[in-house]
């Protein structure tokens, strides 16, 4: 079985599946390690090796996200893991380790892949616009099926604050707002980029998109909005998805 390998690599747990392409699915149960507390790259590399050995039948090469910018295989930023990845050539280190080719991207885009390929995005042209909502907000461009990486949309400044200290889905929790609220929160965002980037789709993925029906209604918005449909299976997917091309 010659199935690629998806690593999800998150703040509180390390997720890996093998993938098979010709579906979009997993070929086998996903797996999951809590992330080391200390979780700095020699660290994190140990746990997905173990992963990575739960599958002995997968021999395919394997895609790892990460929580921040990806250039050419560097890190360059590091949301809530160890600041130690910043600088860290991820995919050399990981192919090291692992023993097989890895490639390392960034997590919402490896997200937006796996829609524009299996999911809420599939067979769509133009400009494509995932977002993810969740404790902060993460996002993919894709044009024309094409990947831009490293957008970075939740760190846009709107009336003054950082997108995401406003429009994140643990805001609406933190603040306790209703689903009215945090529409009308989401609508100064989906705004902003409806007039930077003039969208032809957006699809909202994140734990929150599973209720999508209490909060995409009230949206504001003039392009078309849908949730995303591999939900928490979206990271693993495209993952495997980039690192196969």
């Amino acid at each position: 079985m010659t199935h690629p390998i998806g690593i999800d690599f998150g703040g509180s747990g390390i997720k890996a599946a093998p993938v098979d392409l010709s579906r979009g699915d997993f070929a086998a149960d996903r797996e999951r390690i809590p992330t080391p507390e200390h979780s700095t790259p020699k660290a994190v590399a140990d746990v997905m090796a173990a992963l990575v050995d739960r599958f002995p039948e997968a021999t395919g090469p394997v895609g790892v996200t990460i929580p921040g910018v990806v250039r050419s295989g560097v890190v360059h930023s590091a949301a809530n893991i160890d600041k130690g990845w910043i600088g860290t050539d991820a995919d050399a280190l990981l192919t090291d380790r692992l023993g097989r080719d890895v490639h390392v991207v960034n997590d919402a885009d490896a997200a937006g892949v796996a829609e524009l390929r299996y999911g809420a995005a599939k067979g769509r042209t133009g400009l494509v616009i995932l977002t993810t909502l969740g404790t902060g907000i993460g996002s993919a461009l894709l044009y024309n099926g094409v990947l831009v990486p490293n957008s970075e949309l939740g760190h846009l400044e709107i009336d003054g604050h950082v997108a995401e200290k406003r429009a994140a889905a643990s805001i609406m929790t933190n603040e306790e707002l209703s689903w009215k609220q945090y529409a009308d929160r989401l609508t100064t965002y989906y705004r902003m980029l409806e007039k930077l980037f003039s969208p032809d789709l957006f699809v909202v993925g994140g734990g929150v998109s599973k209720d999508a029906t209490e909060f995409l209604p009230l949206l504001e918005i003039e392009t078309e909005i849908v949730p995303a449909t591999l939900r928490n299976r979206a990271r693993i997917i495209g993952a495997a998805v980039i690192t196969s091309e």
